[in-house]
Parts: structure tokens; sequence; C-alpha cells
């Protein structure tokens, strides 16, 4: 399994409504230099939903290239529905990408069955790329049971799973059953402690946007067996954590990135600015981080 540690879900800088290759070349460079795990362009945190696939292709491609061999690079291809996601999928691996992050495909609530299929059928079109599951409840409006991971672990190419569930009863349970065969990253900042501590490798990352060695050196911290360091480390980062949720991410993170002259604070509908309030309770939060301009 290629992807462990902590991997940074990349925001897409737009300017004047076009993505900013130089700002987001910019900002995986940033993550290279702080030492960051891994990369994973086109998730939830880069609006992967509002780009075209030309944008697509071009945005897996400027990572690979700014990665050139460091770290490797994970690909958000997921949609909602299967052919659509084998066609991000050909186009990651012709970008150069060495994995696939693949969710379950929002707004259709397939039956356990047929997530099944869905990630079978994108597993057997790219056998030379792995996939990491992205189970995200959340925003997909169903949660892939443990059962159905289970049967997903006996295809070769299928390493890991990325839980986003919020549910560390969940995660535990899906550690338990298939912790042998796929690997467990946690999708939520303020669950990887304990997720490293149930047996996970890592974390794919909002947070190490901003904080990109702070989050390296928890997870190094737990996974090293330091668990005094580890447990002091998320309980100081634990308020941040909960505020890259104020609203709707990645309006936090961009908003931070922003602040910090790293990218405009630009989104693409139906996202848009943060509302006035949670977006200055935000800022405060961040100065008080010690991360300013």
């Amino acid at each position: 399994m290629t992807f462990s540690g902590v991997l940074t879900a990349l925001v897409t800088p737009f300017r004047n409504g076009a993505v900013d290759e130089a700002a987001f070349r910019s900002l995986v460079r940033r993550q290279l230099d702080a030492g960051i795990d891994g990369l994973v362009p086109c998730g939830t945190t880069g609006e992967a939903a509002t780009l075209s696939p030309a944008e697509h292709g071009a945005v897996i491609r400027w990572t690979v290239e700014e990665a050139a061999g460091r770290v490797p690079v994970l690909a958000g291809v997921g949609s909602n529905d299967t052919q659509t996601t084998l066609d991000n999928a050909a186009r990651a691996r012709e970008a150069g990408a060495q994995g696939l992050l693949v969710t379950a495909p929002y707004y259709n609530k397939p039956t356990q069955e047929g997530l099944y299929r869905h990630f079978r059928a994108v597993a057997s079109a790219e056998p030379g790329l792995e996939l990491c599951i992205y189970d995200v409840p959340g925003r997909t409006g169903v949660r892939i049971a443990p059962e159905t991971l289970a049967r997903l672990a006996e295809v070769e190419s299928i390493t890991c799973v990325k839980d986003a569930t919020a549910d560390l009863a969940h995660a535990a349970e899906v550690q338990r059953r298939v912790g042998d065969r796929l690997a467990l990253l946690s999708g939520d900042d303020f669950t990887t402690f304990p997720h490293v501590m149930i047996g996970g490798v890592g974390a794919i990352s909002v947070a190490s946007n901003l904080m990109p060695a702070r989050m390296v050196a928890l997870v190094a911290a737990a996974r090293a067996g330091r668990v005094g360091e580890a447990q002091a480390e998320n309980a100081a980062l634990q308020p941040f954590f909960s505020s890259l949720f104020l609203q709707t991410n990645p309006l936090p993170v961009k908003t931070g990135l922003a602040h910090l002259g790293l990218c405009a604070e630009e989104f693409r509908l139906p996202l848009c600015p943060m509302d006035a309030g949670p977006r200055a309770a935000f800022l405060t939060g961040l100065s008080e981080l010690g991360l300013q301009p």
C-alpha cells in the first residue's frame, strides 16, 4: 500500500473564474517543503465537482509534475455514476497519478450490492493503480457497510479506505474486519489521532493545507507510539479542526490560504465566500495559532 502518513486534500485555487495554475503549483511546493507524505488533488476540498474534464486532468498533471516522484499522488475521480468515474480514472492514469480516490456515488443512493459493483468496476478498469475507497455519507447519502468493504478487500488493487464517517465505532469495526487487507485513513482531521490509535495509518487532511508540518508531526508521533506527545498536539489542534467546518468545506480552508496570500478567496458556485460572522471567527482563530500573512 503506497498511501500512508498525511496526505493533503489540496485546494483548487481560482482567479477570475479560471483555475490558477501558478498558485496551485506554489501550494503543492509548499506541501512538499513541509514534508507531507502524499497529495490528493481533485477531491472534495478541491471543488472537484465544479471542474471541467480538461481542468480535472490538468490539476492532476500539475500535481504529478510538482511531486516529481517525491511523494505519491492519489487523484480524486469520484462522481455520481460509474461511467463518469471510469472516464475520470482514465484521465488520472494518463496524468500520471499513482492511485485513485473513489467516492461512493452521490445522489443515486445505491444499495450495498450497487456500491460493491461500482468500486469493483473501477478497480477492474484500472488494475495498475491503487484504489482508495472514500466513505463520506454526509456528502453521498449512503454509508459503505463493513461487510461491503470486506468483499472489496478481496480485490487486489483496492488497498485502503478513507473513513470520513466521523464514527469511531464504525471505523473500529472496519479495522477489525479488514485491517490486515485495507489500510485505514482518517478522512476527518478531528478523528486522525484516534484512527491511528485503533490501527489506522494516517489521514487525508484538510488542515494540512494550512498547517502541514504540524499534521505530519502529529501523525508521525502517533504512529511511532509517542502517545502522550500525539495526544497533546491533537488536543491543541482540536479547536482549529472544528473551525475548518464552521461552514462547508472548503470555504474556511481556502479563506485561510487567501488570508496568508497564497491564493485568491474565490469559489465556484454553488459555493461562495463565507458569511461575515463565521469568517471573522475563523480568521481570529488563525491569528491565535500564529498563522498571519
